[in-house]
């Protein structure tokens, strides 16, 4: 049994509507919590590997792609393991097992959430 808490970038506010994770950077200054959340994103993006295994999955061909097509990444396949594993804590991608493969995919949500973190609001003068 794992301890392991996994924590959103983004929070369904009624199982329907997904709700960014943050404000954009040039909103206002983050609260604690929201720092938080965008720091577990950077973070996990921060590893060269992590964030080849990352877009590996959000550019494979139906928008999701089997462990066992994206595992050429210069590591042994434990590390692979790995760092998917810290991808889907950080709430970026979800999994799927089918059969003895498992399938990653990143939600449309994520990337939503990621954009609107990085959007540019325009001064109010």
């Amino acid at each position: 049994m794992s301890n392991v808490k996994v924590l959103s970038l983004i929070e369904p506010a009624d199982g329907q509507a997904v709700a960014p994770c943050c404000p954009p950077l040039t909103e206002r200054p983050f609260s604690a919590e929201e720092a938080e959340v965008a720091a577990r994103m950077f973070k996990a993006l921060g590893d060269p590997v992590r964030l080849r295994l990352f877009s590996a999955v959000a550019s494979h061909e139906g928008g999701e792609a089997c462990v066992c097509d994206i595992s050429d990444v210069g590591v042994s396949q434990p590390t692979v393991s790995h760092h998917l594993k810290k991808l889907k804590e950080a709430g970026l991608l979800t999994s799927e097992r089918r059969g003895t493969w498992v399938y990653y995919r990143v939600e449309p949500s994520v990337f939503a959430a990621m954009g609107q973190l990085l959007t540019t609001v325009p001064a109010v003068a």
